[in-house]
């Protein structure tokens, strides 16, 4: 046997069927007020939500509740309600039965005709748009009971919510008066909520204080929620979606909730005045995310329940917060306090409103919106009151700014007078100290010359040695041939008049002792090498002529190939010894430059080949250099190329830094090819360079044809 049960009533007695039909009341339409019938109602709980309609038609388990508006609570059953209207009116055909309560999830309205049950209405938050019957999207029926005739009515409904059915029976003109002025409440109503979001909207673009941005997303939600308790939203605004009609209700209270802690938070900077309480925060919004994922998930009535109990004791959680802080002397608290307490105030008459306590009427319904706008507007005041505190701060701020601008100007004018100073000592340290440098510099590129030119100096002396020695060697025996010469020639010379044939034959006995013929073939040889040692001085003179023209300072055209051989003949020695000279010099244009410089480039980069062959095959035999140029469009490009040990990345990344060296102590300064760098940047050319380990290093000097300079003076 079934039960009704109505939570915090007492249980319904079930009648049976004779008594119920003899208990049942007819509501008579027109009534004499507009009130709600609920109390002529009669109701069975279908706690399976299985029953059919034949089922409800034939049961005889109906009990009234004697309530106006009949509170079912929440739970999972589906409850049905049958009541006879009697329409006593002379021309109304219609008579309309209006549910305002929005958070059903599904109704079901019948009317039992002899015919049969006849399905007026299938409707509710759960009830796909396709599949609703009725024409009105809000809970409004159309009863067909025409003048002086009688109808049951049988209604279904179940929500997974807080049940209640403020059932009213109204004409056209009266609903037609009510919605109108229900419309016209809300539309005050959305109109001030946004009007307070657009105005605070500005004051955050102006002042970029993060509380109006948080003040206004938190207006904009409880706009939302009011909209969804009251039925516009799931009504109008999203009606198309089932999902959110019947949960927005809901999550939009939890996220509400989140918003208002978050803007009392950043108002009234409760973590600076409350912190324990401030800390407490972010587990209450853990609890409602959980609390949204049962809702939703889970058990949605279980969700409801809970979700109840945690916004109340949340709400209180933050009530206590604006006291405290209140008592503290935070000014904006004393508005936060009046707010929050009318919103709360509204929301605790519309849940008594719920639970049975106070009566559902038009105050009850709309204490909730009502108390969200004076909050609404009491806040404003505050974030007005804010904005005048914060100019004041500002003020205050600007004033104490521009003492410190002036005390700050103070102080860096003795400051300036002290940097003066040190600046001066200091430029006159590092004037001394650049002098020092650029002595420094000049001993050591001069060192560095000195070294080439000892270098040069060594090789010089062997070069014009070697001819010099040939040449003195040669001197005894071409003085011996020609001391025997003379003698027969002085012998001739003594003859006085005619010469006897003794005589003539003794000064030939003389000379065929001498072999005068054999002293004449070797003069002859001797004066042909002595010849040959001259021009090979004169060869090395003018190749040292030209190499040693190192300090020149003026541009000029030169034939880079001519300088190239006459560095290989100033290190002619150190070359023959060590490596085989490879030459492949194309025919060039004349350069502009300074020869002299080149020549040092040049003999520094022979140099370092010379060494890097040595280095690999130690003697053993001689390595290889190749000298090749080049000219490519408006420039000159002279390659050595050698297949010596070769670089790794690591020497390559810095064999242009001054004083970096592979060689062992004595064998360089480090500066060679430092001072190569220099000479073709001012040279306004490049050096490129390829090395492998192992397999050797190709220098290629790039030199333009005309120096920039040089042109300028010319135009």
């Amino acid at each position: 046997m079934h039960a009704m049960v109505r939570l915090g009533v007492h249980a319904l007695t079930i009648l049976p069927l004779g008594a119920v039909h003899q208990a049942q009341d007819t509501i008579t339409f027109p009534a004499e007020s507009e009130h709600p019938i609920g109390n002529h109602f009669q109701f069975l709980e279908d706690k399976e939500r299985r029953m059919t309609l034949a089922e409800a038609v034939s049961s005889d388990l109906y009990a009234p509740l004697g309530q106006a508006v009949p509170n079912l609570g929440t739970s999972n059953s589906a409850f049905w309600a049958r009541a006879v209207i009697r329409n006593t009116s002379d021309a109304q055909r219609d008579v309309i039965l209006s549910l305002p309560h929005p958070e059903i999830d599904m109704i079901d309205v019948y009317v039992l005709e002899s015919t049969g049950p006849f399905h007026l209405a299938h409707v509710g938050q759960s009830v796909p748009e396709g599949k609703r019957i009725g024409s009105d999207p809000e809970f409004t029926f159309r009863l067909p009971i025409a003048p002086d005739s009688a109808r049951t009515i049988l209604l279904r409904a179940e929500s997974n919510k807080q049940l209640q059915l403020p059932l009213i029976l109204t004409s056209d003109a009266q609903f037609d008066q009510h919605r109108a002025g229900r419309n016209l409440f809300l539309g005050g109503y959305v109109g001030i909520m946004l009007v307070m979001a657009l105005y605070n909207l500005f004051v955050f673009f102006s002042f970029r204080e993060r509380s109006y941005f948080l003040y206004v997303v938190y207006i904009l939600l409880v706009c939302l929620t009011q909209l969804a308790f009251i039925g516009i939203g799931p009504f109008y605004v999203w009606s198309g979606s089932v999902w959110i009609s019947s949960k927005a209700s809901l999550i939009l209270t939890l996220l509400t909730a989140m918003a208002a802690s978050e803007f009392i938070r950043s108002f009234l900077r409760t973590g600076d005045h409350v912190p324990k309480l401030d800390k407490a925060i972010p587990y209450f919004y853990a609890l409602f995310i959980a609390n949204i994922a049962v809702y939703v998930f889970l058990s949605p009535t279980m969700g409801y329940k809970t979700a109840q109990v945690a916004s109340g004791i949340f709400a209180f959680t933050l009530l206590g917060m604006i006291l405290s802080v209140w008592r503290k002397g935070v000014r904006q608290a004393g508005f936060m306090l009046l707010a929050w307490s009318a919103f709360l105030t509204g929301t605790m008459v519309f849940v008594m409103k719920d639970m049975g306590i106070l009566p559902y009427n038009a105050f009850t319904i709309y204490t909730m919106p009502i108390g969200s706008a004076i909050e609404g507007v009491l806040l404003s005041f505050g974030l007005a009151d804010r904005i005048n505190i914060l100019r004041r701060e500002k003020e205050r701020s600007q004033a104490e700014a521009l003492r410190i601008s002036r005390e700050n100007e103070r102080i860096i004018r003795e400051q300036n007078l002290i940097l003066d100073q040190k600046v001066k000592e200091r430029t006159q340290e590092l004037q001394e100290s650049n002098e020092h440098l650029k002595r420094t510099q000049t001993q050591l590129v001069n060192a560095e010359k000195m070294a080439s030119l000892g270098q040069l100096t060594a090789g010089i002396a062997h070069e014009i040695n070697n001819p010099v020695n040939f040449i003195t060697s040669n001197i005894p025996p071409l003085r011996r041939n020609l001391g025997e010469m003379l003698e027969v020639l002085g012998a001739y010379r003594a003859l006085d008049g005619e010469a006897s044939d003794e005589q003539l034959q003794a000064i030939a006995a003389k000379a065929d002792e001498l072999d005068l013929d054999l002293s004449v073939d070797e003069i002859q040889e001797i004066i042909a090498s002595i010849e040959e040692g001259a021009e090979r001085t004169t060869e090395i003179v003018r190749g040292l002529r030209n190499f040693s023209r190192l300090d020149e300072d003026s541009l000029k055209p030169a034939d880079i190939n001519e300088s190239i051989r006459s560095t290989l003949t100033v290190l002619g020695t150190e070359l023959r010894d060590h490596v085989e000279i490879d030459l492949d010099l194309e025919p060039l244009p004349q350069v502009e430059c300074f020869p002299g410089k080149l020549n040092q480039v040049f003999m520094n980069m022979l140099n370092n080949s010379v060494q890097a062959t040595r280095a690999r095959y130690g003697g053993e035999r001689k390595g290889r250099i190749r000298v090749r140029t080049r000219v490519i469009d408006q420039e000159v490009s002279v390659a050595i190329e050698d297949d010596g040990t070769g670089m790794t990345p690591e020497v390559l990344a810095r064999i242009y830094e001054p004083f970096f060296t592979t060689k062992d102590v004595g064998e360089g300064t480090g500066l060679g090819l430092s001072i190569a760098y220099g000479i073709i940047e001012k040279h306004h050319g490049r050096i490129d360079v390829e090395s492998t380990p192992g397999k050797g290093t190709v220098f290629q000097v790039i030199l333009p044809l005309r120096q920039p300079l040089a042109a300028q003076k010319r135009a």
